[in-house]
């Protein structure tokens, strides 16, 4: 396979020493990369392109050629998958050559194109009455708040998937078709904010906006015309921008992937710019989200928000645990610093979250992709089906499996780089060199490099020492090398080679325990990066493939209580000699068996475990028995709830409001109006006695009306910050708050339909 190389006014990757190679330079042999890569690929053959278009004909006022898909695709974030499908597209045809790959992305193109000329000016959608929403924002009419845009599910957010995925099928494939579109739409985009004032892009910003920056500092690398990038700082969200540019932390309580996709085009932006305070700014929020708020493999958030960094235990009690989309992002802006500062520390996050969480998140055979990742003991994740799900992490999900050749190796203008210890070949065809790695790593702790050369070259094979590897060697042909490496680092073998020539890497793992980021008890085991799990229970796994229902990404079945899950008791020094190799990286915890975590599916399964000494368990077990009861007693009569200002939520309760701002005090969410906010709850059966409404702030109604379904709700009491209203006979509760004299209403925390 050639390399394919395009034409860019700018390459990120000429900025830095360390340049990358193409997917079709690099090719996985075997293992679970290799299988994850096969069904993904089955998985995106399921898809049906016209489906996935009907949204864009719908807009262009085309008749559809099939039904556009249901679940997020018909509820407001219509088209998004579409963007994703495109950058899955072009990069699995990258990884592989696989000929259907390249004629579904010509054919989603064209599809396009003919959507954009029909449209006439550039623009190209597949969101809801587009057209009138997008002359709303051109004219200022603009009303934006955490996730609705005039009412508008995330539009930015949106439509930078189809950015995307127009950019990744030029950089990828070499589509000019897709560039052609891909710059339309980026000056109609141009055009369309032209008019705005800075307060008013900026009020647009404070929405989910994806990598929308991004897209114009590619589309600047792709032109090299200046109001690409200019746009690009435009488009820097300053409220959340500032305060790490002032080096504070304020990330606590944020929707954590609204923030990740901006900082990758931050730093786009500083490195076309040279901008040095935004490049330590970028740094500063990796390390933050990385050394404070990651757990074991890698992921981050709890019910799609960062938790405080001294505080897990809202992770460890939720079944809406790390969210997939937030380590897809965090790996692009690692692959971004790692090119730019040529720092090989930051792979050691990269292969830590790669086998971890991404490979994680799909299952090995039916394929199906998982939205959260839980750490609360015996619970157990979710898996999407092609004909029902359109979740964010269905589209990131499509993507993350196509490209896991993108850094195994690396390059400088005449070395190679090893990154990563995963079977695969390399074909660096304009120095000559081809190389195998043969590797069951990490069921084996070694891996071989054997040369394939047309001819002796001089060159340097530089071959990273992980963090985790306590022993380390090289062998050429059989030979010990002298190597000045040392924890993440290279180790650097230079001299002249010839075909045939085998390299052998030797290193050592061990088994660790890693506590929680803030330091609590609970720790988990990890050997060399893997993670280890165990599996502890195949009952009620209810929903384990999603249904199309609102919020069927999330596991909603049976909670454990964390009382009863397995903890470890004794000396500090005795937790981590539990844990008895059985071999093929399988240890015997008494009645447990841990595994890696990346081969745990369709069960239950504790990752976290607790620790005690044995007078701590007596006292500290019998007070968690009692908090799990009053929690699990209050879910137990829980027919419906919202929590207030959480995007996932709101949305599957058919969110609505004016002027409202939403944000996250006290450790809880909530949502205020001057105008009004409006949610829809379900009385299934009739079992919903009451509704209450809960507030942060002092409970005054004197600006407040209240209505359900219409008509002046029946208010039973309000006291105690909470509002009673009677719901005995209502199915569907409609719940209207309208301030009656615009003046901000009080914190709204939480509307829950309880039984008694």
């Amino acid at each position: 396979m050639k390399k394919i190389l395009f034409a860019f006014f700018i390459s990120y990757s000429a900025l830095a020493q360390m340049q990358p190679f193409t997917l079709q330079e690099v090719r996985i042999t075997e293992g679970p990369f290799k299988n994850a890569q096969d069904v993904d690929m089955q998985y995106i053959l399921e898809l049906e392109p016209d489906r996935l278009l009907a949204p864009y004909l719908i807009d262009a006022g085309f008749p559809t050629k099939q039904d556009r898909y249901g679940n997020w695709e018909s509820i407001g974030l219509d088209g998004h998958i579409a963007g994703h499908y495109l950058s899955a597209l072009a990069m699995l045809y990258a990884s592989t050559d696989e000929p259907e790959l390249k004629s579904r992305l010509d054919y989603m193109l064209s599809e396009l194109e003919r959507c954009q000329n029909k449209n006439g000016n550039g623009y190209v959608g597949g969101i809801p009455q587009g057209k009138i929403f997008w002359e709303r924002i051109h004219k200022g009419d603009i009303d934006g708040s955490g996730f609705g845009l005039n009412n508008t599910w995330v539009p930015l957010y949106n439509i930078h998937k189809l950015f995307a995925g127009l950019y990744d099928a030029y950089y990828y494939t070499g589509s000019e078709q897709a560039k052609n579109i891909l710059v339309k739409l980026g000056d109609w985009f141009v055009e369309l904010i032209a008019p705005l004032s800075d307060e008013q892009i900026q009020s647009i910003l404070r929405t989910e906006h994806g990598g929308i920056a991004e897209s114009f500092a590619d589309l600047y690398t792709l032109t090299g015309k200046d109001i690409y990038l200019q746009t690009a700082k435009k488009l820097t969200h300053k409220n959340f921008f500032e305060p790490l540019l002032n080096k504070e932390d304020k990330l606590t309580g944020m929707h954590a992937n609204t923030q990740i996709p901006k900082v990758i085009g931050y730093e786009k932006v500083a490195e076309l710019t040279d901008n040095k305070d935004w490049n330590e700014a970028v740094k500063l929020f990796w390390h933050n989200i990385v050394d404070t708020r990651s757990v074991a493999f890698g992921g981050n958030s709890v019910a799609e928000h960062f938790n405080p960094v001294d505080d897990f235990s809202s992770m460890v009690k939720s079944n809406q645990g790390p969210e997939s989309c937030n380590s897809y992002n965090m790996l692009r802006l690692t692959k971004e610093l790692y090119f730019n500062n040529n720092d090989v520390s930051y792979l050691d996050f990269y292969e830590r979250t790669l086998y971890n969480h991404i490979l994680s998140t799909q299952h090995p055979e039916k394929g199906g992709f998982v939205y959260f990742t839980p750490i609360r003991p015996n619970h157990y994740r979710v898996y999407s089906q092609p004909s029902t799900s359109m979740w964010c992490c269905v589209g990131s999900g499509l993507e993350n499996h196509t490209k896991y050749g993108e850094l195994i190796y690396s390059h400088n203008e005449n070395d190679v780089f090893m990154n990563l210890f995963i079977p695969s070949t390399l074909n660096w065809e304009e120095k000559g060199i081809q190389l195998t790695q043969n590797t069951k790593f990490p069921y084996e702790d070694q891996s071989e490099i054997v040369l394939n050369l047309k001819k002796k070259k001089a060159f340097a094979i530089n071959i990273r020492q992980p963090k985790w590897a306590g022993y380390f060697e090289v062998l050429v042909n059989g030979k010990v090398q002298n190597i000045q490496a040392k924890s993440s680092s290279y180790a650097t073998i230079s001299r002249t080679w010839k075909s045939g020539d085998k390299i052998l890497v030797r290193f050592k793992t061990s088994t660790r325990l890693e506590n929680l980021p803030d330091d609590s008890n609970w720790v988990a085991y990890v050997n060399g990066p893997i993670v280890l799990a165990a599996k502890t229970s195949t009952e009620d796994l209810d929903g384990l493939f999603a249904d199309d229902s609102r919020m069927g990404h999330a596991a909603h079945g049976k909670m454990i209580p964390l009382d009863e899950a397995y903890a470890l008791v004794g000396d500090k020094d005795s937790y981590l000699s539990k844990a008895k190799e059985i071999g093929n990286l399988r240890f015997r915890l008494d009645s447990l068996e841990l595994q890696p975590f990346f081969e745990v599916h369709d069960a239950r399964y504790q990752m976290y475990f607790q620790t005690y000494s044995p007078q701590e368990y007596i006292e500290k077990q019998e007070l968690l028995k009692q908090q799990e009861m009053e929690a699990l007693a209050l879910e137990a009569i829980t027919i419906d709830k919202v929590s207030c200002g959480e995007q996932q939520v709101e949305v599957g309760h058919n969110y609505e409001g004016e002027k409202s701002n939403s944000g996250y005090d006290e450790g809880k969410f909530w949502r205020n109006t001057r105008a009004y906010i409006s949610y829809q709850l379900s009385n299934n059966n009739l079992e919903g006695k009451f509704l209450d409404i809960t507030v942060l702030d002092e409970l005054k109604l004197d600006n407040v009306e209240i209505t359900v379904n219409n008509k002046p709700a029946e208010i039973i009491s309000a006291e105690n910050k909470t509002i009673k209203i009677g719901v005995t006979d209502k199915e569907v509760v409609k719940v209207k708050i309208t301030s009656t004299n615009e003046r901000p209403t009080p914190r709204f925390y939480e509307l829950r339909i309880i039984k008694e």
